[in-house]
């Protein structure tokens, strides 16, 4: 049975609550982690670049030299891709597919991996009354530097609505908020300090465990 403490909006521990063991000390795999990070990030990815081939460059089509006679090897236009200021051979055409693909299994693996690695390295917190908060940005300030001040991101896994929240961290850089049914291995490992609030954690083990979708 894994315990953690749970924290008021005064910073003050009030109780302790139960983590499935399932989520929070899963086996740590790096392999997989570091699968699942790569595979976000390429599906994160656009295709933007795009370079003009021959055809597309603009100017005369016009023969730069007579076939024969010259000594020199025969070419059509000047916008060959050899030559300077030409169309550019197997470039980017702005339509490439960067997409990766992970099975169910291997992601939630993966989230559980990481998240475990998180709880033994401190770096979870489960924090109730949230949804009680000022939906004003100096209020949340002045709380999360009297509870974490050391952080320099912070992750809050929220359930639905909670307006009030997302208005009151919505200016602050270093916070982020994310529903805990969109949680991610890359989300989690770089996102800073994560906290949950306790009906998060119920929704992520409906989610990810209870849950044959």
């Amino acid at each position: 049975m894994i315990k953690i403490d749970v924290y008021n909006t005064n910073g003050e521990k009030t109780r302790q609550i139960s983590l499935p063991e399932k989520i929070f000390n899963a086996k740590i795999n790096p392999d997989l982690v570091a699968r699942a990070v790569r595979v976000y990030r390429a599906n994160q990815r656009r295709s933007g670049a795009k370079v003009k081939t021959r055809g597309e460059v603009r100017g005369s089509g016009k023969k730069i030299w007579r076939q024969k006679g010259t000594g020199r090897a025969r070419h059509g236009d000047q916008y060959a891709p050899i030559f300077v200021g030409g169309g550019v051979a197997h470039g980017p055409t702005g339509r490439e597919n960067y997409q990766l693909v992970l099975n169910r299994k291997m992601k939630r693996k993966a989230l559980f991996s990481v998240l475990t690695g998180r709880l033994k390295a401190g770096g979870i917190m489960v924090v109730e009354g949230l949804e009680k908060i000022e939906p004003k940005t100096k209020t949340a300030a002045t709380f999360f530097d009297k509870l974490i001040p050391e952080a320099k991101k912070i992750l809050i896994a929220v359930p639905p609505g909670f307006e009030n929240l997302h208005r009151a961290t919505g200016n602050l850089a270093r916070v982020r908020l994310i529903q805990v049914k969109l949680l991610n291995p890359y989300r989690v490992l770089y996102g800073g300090k994560l906290i949950f609030l306790p009906e998060s954690i119920k929704i992520l083990e409906e989610t990810f465990l209870k849950s044959k979708k």
